[in-house]
């Protein structure tokens, strides 16, 4: 199982920029697809965006697209999320995720496909 640490959270304005990590450890990343999700209080956990074991594929929520982007550093354990042009409705927990996947170019965008779970987060977007 890996285990996964997120970082890069933080408190901006309306319009600033975020980048988010997520630290893999104990098996091997390459083999995992990956996603990010967020959560508010009293919300169900919503999918961000998710990327395939060899990056080739991606999937955004459209509140999202063309705002944020997801990449990995399989050489580094490493999934992103850049998130740019902030705004107030972004401020939620964030939390990556990990799954094992057969296909390199798999990805899940519901939170019951995935096994793995980070400590999450906080993104906070002040207008």
């Amino acid at each position: 199982q890996v285990q996964l640490v997120e970082s890069g959270g933080g408190l901006v304005q309306a319009g600033d920029s975020l980048r988010l990590s997520c630290a893999a450890s104990g098996r091997t990343f390459s083999n995992y697809a990956m996603g990010w999700f967020r959560q508010t209080p009293g919300k169900e956990r919503e999918f961000v965006a998710t990327i395939s074991r060899n990056s080739i594929v991606t999937d955004y929520a459209d509140s999202v697209k063309g705002r944020f982007t997801i990449s990995r550093d399989n050489a580094k354990n490493t999934a992103y999320l850049q998130m740019n042009s902030l705004k107030p409705d972004d401020t939620a927990v964030y939390y990556c995720a990990a799954t094992p996947a057969d296909s390199l170019s798999r990805v899940y965008v519901v939170p019951i496909s995935y096994r793995t779970w980070g400590q999450g987060t906080q993104v906070t977007v002040s207008s």
